[in-house]
């Protein structure tokens, strides 16, 4: 290697399992106040909508600088109630992108919208502005941008797109709660913004729950309605709605969770450092591409996903799976293919970025409570599968001072 290797008595192990996610490292260490808000629900009996949930609503909103939060039962929720307010209507067009979670086109096509589909940007991942415009008919009524793996969209085009042609635009920013475009966080960039607290996001509850903000007054109240299936008080439904409602047990899980997301995010972003570091130092830059922060944004890392060239990305992936070190891919197919959406009439080959990123993406672990030695683990195992070093290789190639002071910041954060 051209990086001379530093003496050290440290020895990564030969091999060693490193998870993909931890939550029970996470759980360790909020165990007490999580118990003890969990607890106080229990004794006032308050299960459904009460003060836990207005009060986390009202910290939500706090944080993303919105006049408005409500709680509903998942992002997939909060997609379709969003579509909902915006008065989307069967036979109505939204467009949004292929790579993506399902339930971004599942919720257009669940009101009977159609879902209409534009290609990525190599880099971020997001929906390629510039290709917007030409996707738009008279029968287009909204945009959804997904902020993927924890990056904001390029939304100051779709803004001024969104004027032209009087067009909603609706946030997925469900993997991507605290991250910031031009100084404003994730949800406040777009008439409304949803949020999931799906155990693994960056701000996960003890299982399903949804967020969705906004400014507009008219919008917040409408939402608070088609929660309660359109109930605007005293049983009088003005209009039918769901059943989706946050419940105060989750709720006050998140609020025991939520004074800890900036530090959890700080870790995130460290150790999105170091990886760079030891992809460096193991000389492998040239046959993966590391995740690109885009000018004026915080990249949150919900996940952290690098490319490989399609030839070796899966061979890399089943050797990680072989010595139990934790890695997915997020997502190996786009939305345009999936099967249920073949009436749509899109074809292999139509969105090609989109399609390459399904065959290039790996996501690695990330989550806060990940070790340095740990990530030099995950770094090693890919060098090896690209021929970058033995596999009987075990010193580790960074400075044993990097390595404790990046772990000491994680923990002071």
């Amino acid at each position: 290697m051209a990086d001379s290797l530093p003496s050290s008595t440290n020895v990564l192990p030969v091999c060693e399992p490193v998870p993909f996610i931890d939550l029970v490292a996470q759980y360790r260490q909020i165990k007490p106040q999580v118990q003890e808000a969990v607890r106080k629900v229990f004794d006032t009996q308050r299960f459904v909508m009460g003060e836990e949930v207005a009060q986390f609503e009202c910290e939500v909103a706090s944080y993303c600088d919105s006049r408005a939060a409500i709680g509903c039962a998942s992002g997939t929720d909060a997609l379709v109630l969003s579509l909902i307010a915006l008065d989307i209507k069967p036979g109505d067009e939204i467009i949004t992108t292929p790579f993506t979670f399902f339930a971004t086109a599942g919720a257009i096509h669940r009101v009977g919208a159609i879902p209409v589909f534009v290609d990525i940007e190599p880099d971020s991942f997001n929906i390629d502005t510039e290709k917007v415009e030409a996707a738009i008919t008279e029968k287009t009524k909204a945009i959804i941008p997904v902020h993927l793996y924890g990056q904001c969209a390029e939304m100051d085009p779709l803004w001024r797109i969104a004027v032209r042609f009087n067009l909603g635009i609706i946030e997925d920013a469900c993997q991507a709660i605290g991250s910031t475009y031009k100084g404003r966080r994730a949800g406040v960039l777009g008439t409304i913004g949803c949020f999931s607290f799906f155990p693994t996001k960056n701000l996960g509850g003890a299982g399903d729950g949804g967020m969705i903000t906004t400014d507009d007054p008219h919008i917040a109240r409408k939402l608070r309605r088609l929660r309660v299936h359109g109930d605007q008080g005293g049983y009088d439904h003005v209009e039918v709605g769901f059943n989706s409602r946050l419940d105060s047990l989750q709720a006050a899980v998140l609020r025991a969770k939520m004074p800890l997301l900036e530090s959890w995010t700080a870790a995130r972003q460290q150790n999105a450092a170091v990886y760079e570091e030891l992809f460096r130092k193991y000389q492998v830059r040239d046959q993966i591409t590391v995740p690109a922060v885009l000018p004026e944004r915080n990249h949150i890392y919900n996940q952290y996903c690098i490319r490989i060239s399609r030839q070796q990305r899966n061979k890399v992936l089943e050797h990680l799976r072989d010595v139990q070190v934790g890695a997915a891919v997020y997502y190996p197919k786009p939305l345009h293919l999936q099967t249920c959406f073949k009436f749509l009439g899109y074809q292999e080959g139509d969105f090609p970025e989109s399609e390459r990123a399904a065959k290039e993406v790996l996501a690695l672990p990330i989550f806060p409570e990940l070790e340095n030695r740990q990530q030099e683990i995950v770094v090693r195992e890919i060098a090896i599968v690209l021929e970058r070093t033995p596999k009987s290789a075990r010193t580790p190639v960074l400075p044993p001072k990097f390595m404790q002071q990046h772990s000491t910041q994680q923990r002071v954060a």
